[in-house]
């Protein structure tokens, strides 16, 4: 193979003029003789049977020509598009044939689209409002009266008539006209007092009664209730009590403490969870003030990125959630039935997302390049490590679906995430300014992209582990 020409035909749009030798065509001619032969016929042989020579000179020698292209033809373009020095996006290939010939090889063209040549604006000494975190005493008590909460039991109540917030077990019968429903009737029923489970007006009716108690409740089903002979009709229910049961919570002492955590005294049970409110507040206040200045970045770019990067950034959110959906026993095609949209319409509502990652990962890119800017081999190793634990791999199966090259081309741009930081302006603030809430809110819009191509990749090769095992199985 030889590159003979490497033409610009328009912003980020290349043409490659590819040879192969007639050496090179010839074999691959053979090759494809190889893989089809079994299917020839040729008068005077049995199926399959007949030689190279006798089905060229029956058929032709352009017989092959097609199948011996497409067996080369991703090979050379790598080699061409290699050669050339582009870089070059994942999109559609125009494809050009000028001649071929079994003597002379394959003359051809493709049309390729490469990564855009940008500027960014400034990337030092930006600036941006960072908010004091601080952990009041009142939060750690509402996480510690819901830990109280999760851990309430039930106990039965006979002392007194049921209230808001109890649980009866009642036996129940809906008449309307007082002629009996279908759906209307069930028997040892648990109902919380207030939780909104029934229609209105028939929880709070029951409040007020006692255990054994049997009574008659009237209410009037909402015009928009599902069952149609229903709706916006009265009936009357024949209610009777058989428990009352209510939440009681544990008192929050020490105990507390050595039943719901590791910890001997609820004074160490609280010191826990203030330190990690405190860690879990100052991790979003970086990562605010990390998109504030991502966002600044993207609205500095300049040059024309190829439509192609949107649409490739935007495919690859579909599927991601979609495998999300999966992992939650649903599709697409019913999440989308679900929201009465299309998928068009699911993927506009992602465009601002995918193109501030876009841009966002191309400045990074940009960064990297002009601060020089890489990743040791110890760094890429131990990147390896941690990508095998979290993902429960071996090593060697990470290295084998992810190239070292991509897992530095990564880590390298994770530092250029920290050399916007280390050399940014960032002002601690107890209430942040109205022009720092609005470039809050345009992050919110569209966060960066967190996951890396190498963390992509392997998540897709752990998939595909999973699938062949279970296969397997």
């Amino acid at each position: 193979m030889s590159l003979k020409e490497t033409k610009k035909i328009s912003a980020n749009r290349y043409e490659l003029e590819i040879l192969v030798d007639g050496e090179r065509f010839r074999q691959a001619i053979k090759d494809a003789y190889n893989q089809n032969a079994d299917k020839i016929n040729v008068p005077g042989f049995r199926k399959g049977k007949a030689p190279y020579h006798f089905v060229e000179t029956y058929y032709g020698a352009e017989i092959f020509f097609e199948d011996a292209l497409n067996l080369i033809y991703s090979d050379v373009v790598e080699e061409a598009i290699k050669e050339s020095g582009l870089k070059v996006i994942n999109d559609k290939m125009d494809f050009n044939m000028v001649s071929i010939s079994k003597e002379d090889g394959v003359d051809f063209k493709v049309a390729l689209t490469t990564y855009p040549e940008i500027e960014i604006g400034n990337y030092k000494g930006l600036k941006a409002e960072k908010l004091k975190v601080k952990v009041e005493d009142s939060e750690i008590d509402a996480q510690i009266n819901s830990m109280a909460d999760r851990n309430a039991r039930m106990t039965e109540v006979t002392d007194r008539p049921s209230a808001m917030g109890d649980t009866v077990v009642i036996d129940f019968e809906g008449f309307k006209d007082g002629v009996p429903f279908e759906g209307g009737k069930a028997e040892g029923h648990s109902l919380e007092l207030g939780s909104g489970s029934f229609i209105p007006g028939f929880e709070e009716q029951l409040v007020g009664h006692n255990v054994d108690d049997e009574f008659e409740i009237t209410v009037t089903f909402p015009e928009e209730y599902g069952a149609k002979d229903l709706a916006g009709k009265e009936a009357v229910f024949k209610i009777k009590i058989h428990a009352i049961k209510m939440r009681e919570l544990p008192a929050i002492d020490d105990e507390f403490a050595k039943d719901v955590s590791e910890f001997d005294t609820l004074d160490e049970l609280k010191a826990d969870l203030k330190a990690k409110t405190l860690e879990r507040k100052q991790k979003a206040a970086d990562e605010e003030v990390e998109n504030e200045l991502v966002q600044q970045i993207v609205d500095g770019i300049k040059g024309e990125i190829p439509e192609a990067m949107f649409e490739n950034r935007l495919n690859q959110s579909v599927d991601e959630f979609s495998y999300r959906l999966q992992s939650q026993g649903l599709d697409m095609n019913t999440y989308l039935k679900y929201t009465n949209s299309s998928i068009d319409d699911f993927k506009k509502s992602f465009r601002p997302q995918a193109e501030s990652q876009v841009k966002f990962r191309l400045a990074l890119e940009k960064i990297v390049e002009l601060e020089n800017i890489t990743a040791s081999e110890e760094e890429i190793n131990e990147q390896f490590e941690k990508m095998a634990k979290d993902y429960g791999m071996e090593v060697d199966k990470i290295k084998a679906a992810v190239p070292a090259e991509e897992i530095a081309k990564d880590l390298a741009v994770g530092k250029a995430i920290d050399f916007i930081k280390e050399n940014a302006e960032i002002t601690e603030v107890d209430q942040k300014t109205e022009k720092a809430e609005s470039a809050k809110a345009e992050t919110k819009k569209a966060p960066a992209q967190k996951k890396t191509t190498a963390a992509k990749k392997t998540a897709a090769a752990k998939k595909t582990t999973e699938k062949k095992t279970k296969d397997a199985e």
